[in-house]
């Protein structure tokens, strides 16, 4: 049933994928052109960022399962945060803030998605435990969204991290679960294999989005369903795109700048300027960077405290590489 699963997840999504690329090229919509000037941009074709049209027509796959049909209207309020902004590019970041916050309480009161134990003794009441929950979801969507900048980042990422989620359901006979988690799976092969490594088509926001929201989700079931399932997991297991965000929110306050305010300091374009100077192989440096810390979190899923270890770690070997670049950055980008 996983498989079959998987396979159907991942056709619908694939070929939902290749017909946006063929209509977005013949009447140019969804369009990113390699000709406009952002910070972000490393791709020198025009390409449609809809690869999330592909992924969301993958999700009606959930309405086979009894868990996961609960997830689909959540979903795809999520989906819509980012949608608009890759067909109109139009949508100011206040709304679509609004609509991802509309998103994750719709998740929360239909899908029950709340986590109130932390770990390590941390108890929350209920309803800061709903608060934490939504601000917890909101975040990943954000999350997922920063680091996608070069071909099969974003969505490689989220690939590892679903893999180390299914084992862990499997683990805990969380077949429901499991269906839920394949199906997204599948899906984020379907484009990823359109995505990597010729960027074929792009995320955009909407499927960032929507992936983002999905992996917050399915984490927060875990966490708040299995005391075998420490949350410190969930978080080593995200720290990536995590500390990605809040080190950008600090960088950027630290300096002056909004949040907000897109910039060329990022870890994922240090990475290109100074060492690979590719866009492809930047995604497999960091996706490999990544994949020991999401294996030992995944061995060690129920352990908190060797969860906090691995975050830590990973934290400060973020900071030394990320400053190291930034330096070297600087000489050669003046």
């Amino acid at each position: 049933m996983l498989w079959y699963l998987f396979i159907s997840s991942f056709l619908i999504s694939f070929l939902i994928s290749l017909a946006v690329i063929f209509f977005s090229h013949k009447h140019n919509f969804f369009i990113d052109s390699e000709k406009e000037e952002k910070p972000q941009k490393f791709h020198t074709d025009s390409t449609p960022r809809a690869a999330g049209i592909g992924i969301m027509s993958s999700l009606v796959l959930l309405f086979f399962t009894s868990f996961g049909f609960k997830l689909f209207i959540p979903s795809f309020l999520a989906f819509l945060s980012g949608i608009f902004e890759d067909f109109h590019n139009s949508l100011s970041a206040k709304v679509r803030l609004l609509m991802q916050i509309v998103a994750a309480i719709s998740a929360v009161y239909i899908a029950n998605a709340v986590i109130t134990y932390l770990g390590l003794g941390i108890e929350l009441p209920y309803t800061i435990g709903v608060v934490f929950s939504i601000f917890a979801i909101v975040g990943m969507i954000n999350a997922v969204n920063i680091i996608d900048g070069f071909n099969g980042l974003a969505a490689g990422v989220v690939i590892l991290i679903l893999s180390s989620l299914l084992f862990v359901a499997l683990e805990n006979a969380d077949i429901e679960l499991s269906k839920a988690i394949v199906i997204v799976l599948g899906a984020t092969f379907g484009v990823f294999i359109l995505v990597f490594p010729y960027g074929k088509i792009f995320l955009g926001d909407g499927g960032a989005y929507l992936l983002g929201f999905l992996i917050g989700i399915f984490g927060i079931f875990l966490a708040s369903k299995y005391d075998s399932v420490s949350p410190w997991y969930i978080l080593a297991l995200f720290i990536y795109p995590v500390w990605e965000v809040l080190f950008s929110i600090i960088r950027k306050l630290s300096m002056g700048k909004s949040p907000m305010e897109p910039d060329r300091h990022h870890m994922h374009m240090l990475v290109f300027r100074v060492i690979t100077k590719n866009n492809p192989l930047t995604a497999v440096v960091i996706l490999l960077f990544n994949l020991p810390f999401m294996i030992y979190s995944t061995i060690y899923a129920n352990c908190s405290k060797c969860n906090v270890k691995v975050t830590i770690v990973f934290i400060v070997l973020y900071c030394i590489i990320y400053f190291i670049l930034y330096k070297k950055d600087k000489k050669l980008n003046p």
